[in-house]
């Protein structure tokens, strides 16, 4: 895509479209362990340049045939996998919807490509590559190691790494009651980075354009 064709958001990250996700497992192990909940939070741009959310999606997701079940991680998470009042879906019909409308927002934002945003994302990351691989699923829109961590740029911009602390300390409300819900978790995350991302640009640090112009102006 030419410069002058490029949408501002297709600008600010370099043709990525960020896309926050939180997932909530039955263990630690991407490879073996159930997915049981995923969210994922697309994000909007106005003509200021700044973000906000757009839509989320969230799904309850059954256990893929096999899944290994940590007792200590569904009592951490208080999820009960296999209660019929959870509405879980099957692992690939989520991981498929959630590519289209992922696929979708990227193409209306200008983007070519989409990046996982997570709170210490190399795990959200991890659990949901395997279950692309898992599900044989081609046409994927995220890439496949490429993301933003908000605990890095939360550590940077605010000095805190955990969530809830991280988010407090952004001014945004967070509920210790509602965590650990992948819902909840994601779009917290995505007001944390779209805090973190405005903020930045709001002090001057973007677009690199225009803070050169104004730092050879001042000589």
């Amino acid at each position: 895509m030419a410069e002058q064709e490029q949408t501002l958001f297709a600008k600010r990250f370099r043709g990525f479209f960020p896309v926050v996700i939180d997932v909530e497992t039955a263990g630690f192990n991407k490879d073996t362990d159930a997915l049981l909940e995923i969210a994922v939070s697309m994000l909007k741009m106005n003509i200021e340049g700044e973000l906000s959310i757009d839509k989320t999606l969230h799904f309850h997701v059954a256990p893929f045939e096999g899944a290994n079940i940590e007792q200590s991680a569904i009592e951490f998470n208080g999820i009960d996998p296999f209660s019929p009042l959870r509405g879980a879906v099957e692992e690939a019909e989520a991981i498929k919807e959630i590519c289209k409308a992922v696929r979708k927002a990227q193409k209306d934002a200008g983007c070519q490509r989409s990046v996982i945003v997570a709170h210490n994302a190399a795990f959200d990351h991890g659990f949901l590559n395997a279950a692309i691989e898992r599900n044989n699923i081609k046409r994927t829109p995220f890439h496949p190691f490429v993301s933003f961590d908000t605990t890095s740029l939360a550590g940077l911009a605010l000095g805190q790494t955990v969530l809830a602390k991280a988010c407090r300390a952004a001014g945004i409300e967070f509920d210790n009651s509602q965590a650990h819900s992948a819902l909840y978790d994601t779009e917290r995350t995505a007001e944390l980075f779209c805090f973190i991302v405005n903020k930045w640009q709001a002090l001057g640090g973007w677009p690199l354009a225009e803070t050169e112009a104004q730092a050879s102006d001042a000589e």
